[in-house]
């Protein structure tokens, strides 16, 4: 999943959600100098990424855009799975997306001085592009696809991903529909183990 998901499913607390958010830039036994809300939110990023590449509906994802991307797949499926939350926001949150990411915009700047270097030189670009709605519609995605294949020196060529999307599209909505149900599920009961 990326960012909309990993946020969305941290809940209300907003230490978690700042773990979850920042998880990715943090190896090994570092999550450990963070306060227990913080590595709560760490874990769960990582129990959440370890489902996701297991399950078999994410493989199916995957599988449709392998021939073109390779290893690149799964991370183009994580971003197309953050579009349809975004399109459908209104059937998993009762507070309009725009008014949910700019509290979450707000939870950064907050929180600015622990995040992580990588974070705090990525967050305005972020916010100034208001990335997480932006992969409400095709064109935010399509842009969001085009910076990480910058991001991988043009070698990914995530930026032709659109096309599969619009090709596939009722495909992949069906298969994060179904995905994201269980996902949920996953992530209340492993809430409770942390």
């Amino acid at each position: 999943m990326n960012f909309l998901a990993h946020i969305y499913l941290s809940g209300e607390d907003e230490g978690i959600t700042i773990g979850n958010f920042i998880a990715d830039g943090i190896k090994g036994k570092r999550y450990m100098k963070f306060p227990p809300k913080i590595q709560q939110g760490i874990l769960l990023h990582r129990a959440i990424d370890s489902y996701t590449d297991a399950h078999p509906t994410v493989k199916q994802s995957t599988a449709r855009l392998h021939e073109n991307y390779s290893h690149y797949s799964g991370v183009i499926v994580d971003i197309l799975y953050d579009h349809f939350l975004a399109k459908n926001w209104n059937d998993y949150h009762e507070q309009p997306l725009s008014e949910y990411v700019e509290d979450f915009y707000n939870l950064l700047r907050k929180n600015f001085a622990i995040l992580p270097s990588r974070i705090q030189r990525m967050m305005p670009y972020m916010i100034n592009d208001n990335w997480l709605l932006s992969y409400a519609t095709i064109p935010g995605i399509s842009t969001i696809l085009k910076q990480m294949n910058v991001r991988t020196k043009n070698v990914s060529k995530m930026n032709f991903a659109v096309v599969e999307l619009e090709e596939y599209y009722e495909e992949f909505e069906a298969e994060f529909t179904s995905f994201f149900a269980e996902l949920i599920e996953f992530v209340e009961n492993k809430k409770s183990e942390l």
